[in-house]
């Protein structure tokens, strides 16, 4: 599998892998439905939380046999990934069979394609704070044979600073999408750390963009079975049976936590990080908590 892994190359201004961008066209020609549900995040920022949740709110209680049969990267195809060993996201996307269709996109807001705006599909942005997805996407690098070789701590430390890792910048990433907000209004924007915090509530939330409206019963037996340890267990929705993953290195859902980034920051790289941050996020609105 070592030989998957690929170099960080520069595309369009954002530093990405080829796998990533192998399939531009025919993903950026991508035909979206005007019942379509995008779900979009930085990397390892609640995306499959999010993926599992939404699942279940649709077809949970219509189609239960897919949560036992079917992966969640099937269930909910990741639209612009092509690896020659599994199937091309694209394509999963457009054979889907469910209504609405599930899929899901780290793209930066401007690449995303064109049809989804066009369509005024509804769009799911799952953002989390900085320190905490730092840590998560090294541990995920380190396991997973399709993303570059993440060195050392200290080196992907800056490299995350500098957004030298695949999908770019963090702060890009999450000040273009919420940017974005402001003008589209078909898009909820959500942080993992409220959904830490209380998980029920913002199902309800969002239930109320989707126009959604499920019973008190209902919303807590999905908030019980996205439980981060529930979710961990769950070989159709913890990524174990993606051959490109070593689970001898790390599993792909490792600690879920708000605050896991003390047990990796330095004092001297916290304080290093937070004259980063004030300097590159610049719009007062946007505010994230690192701890609950």
């Amino acid at each position: 599998m070592d030989s998957l892994r690929p170099e960080l190359i520069e595309f369009h201004g954002v530093f990405m892998s080829h796998y990533f961008t192998d399939n531009w066209e025919n993903v950026q020609n991508f035909k979206a439905r005007p019942d379509d549900i995008l779900i979009a995040t930085y990397p390892k920022a609640g995306t499959t939380w999010v993926s599992y949740i939404l699942d279940l709110l649709y077809f949970g209680q219509t189609n239960p046999e897919r949560q036992s049969s079917i992966p969640i990267y099937d269930r909910v195809p990741f639209l612009e990934i092509f690896v020659p060993s599994i199937d091309a996201g694209k394509d999963l996307a457009d054979r889907l069979q469910t209504s609405p269709r599930l899929i899901k996109t780290h793209f930066p807001v401007q690449f995303v394609p064109k049809s989804f705006w066009e369509q005024n599909c509804r769009i799911v942005y799952v953002a989390r704070n900085a320190k905490d997805n730092m840590v998560s996407y090294f541990h995920f690098d380190r396991m997973n044979n399709v993303q570059p070789e993440p060195g050392d701590w200290s080196n992907y430390f800056h490299r995350f600073m500098e957004g030298k890792t695949v999908f770019g910048s963090w702060y890009d990433h999450v000040s273009g999408w919420w940017e974005k907000k402001q003008s589209y209004s078909n898009l909820h924007y959500m942080f993992y750390e409220d959904l830490i915090e209380d998980t029920g509530r913002e199902i309800d939330k969002l239930c109320n963009f989707l126009g959604m409206s499920p019973s008190a019963e209902e919303v807590q037996r999905v908030a019980g079975s996205v439980q981060f340890d529930n979710m961990k267990k769950n070989s159709m929705a913890n990524y174990s049976t993606l051959p490109v993953m070593d689970f001898k290195i790390s599993p792909f859902m490792r600690k879920g936590k708000v605050g896991d980034w003390k047990n990796h920051f330095t004092v001297a790289q916290n304080k290093e990080f937070d004259e980063d941050y004030k300097r590159k996020m610049k719009d007062p609105s946007l505010q994230f908590r690192t701890e609950i």
